[in-house]
């Protein structure tokens, strides 16, 4: 049996930190989670929700959706219907989050994407330092069809750079005639 290295993961005791700059940076940590479990519980449950903090030296923190005004309005008096235009609000409000987050969903498979294609070509590349030919009899469909689509796009690339260079050369050549 293996033994451990470290402690793993460990039970903190919940009391005042002391020092005063491990005090400050885990405040900043622990805000930026609550905001994104607020953020969570908005999107999944499509709820209303209103933080206000205060940092360790007097900088107030909030965080309200959809508005300000629409969660006060609601803690003061939970039966209260909105009104029209608090309605608007609230409603443009959690669309804008909705798109945002279909948006930011959208960025997050992008670079799922070009982590995949970078560590494809790493592998390319360390395929052609070993026997390249033999290698290529080796890729599957998938693998074949991404190394086509790089050789397109390098071939794509040095034919650019060559017409970059051709035209270079022709304009600073001297006209004779």
């Amino acid at each position: 049996m293996v033994s451990k290295k470290s402690k793993g993961r460990q039970k903190i005791a919940i009391k005042k930190i002391e020092n005063k700059d491990d005090r400050f940076a885990t405040f900043s940590k622990r805000r930026t989670g609550l905001y994104k479990k607020a953020s969570n519980l908005v999107s999944q449950c499509d709820a209303d929700i209103g933080i206000v903090l205060s940092s360790p030296t007097g900088k107030p923190f909030s965080f309200f959706h959809p508005t300000t005004d629409v969660v006060i309005a609601c803690f003061q008096n939970p039966d209260m219907q909105l009104s029209e235009t608090d309605r608007l609000v609230a409603a443009y409000a959690r669309n804008k989050v909705n798109h945002l987050n279909s948006r930011l969903e959208e960025f997050d498979t992008r670079e799922d994407a070009a982590i995949a294609q970078t560590r494809f070509y790493d592998q390319m590349s360390k395929t052609r330092q070993n026997d390249w030919w033999e290698s290529i009899e080796q890729l599957n469909v998938d693998e074949m069809t991404m190394f086509e689509a790089w050789l397109d796009n390098a071939m794509f690339n040095l034919n650019n750079h060559l017409n970059q260079l051709e035209i270079g050369a022709s304009s600073s050549s001297p006209n004779y005639f």
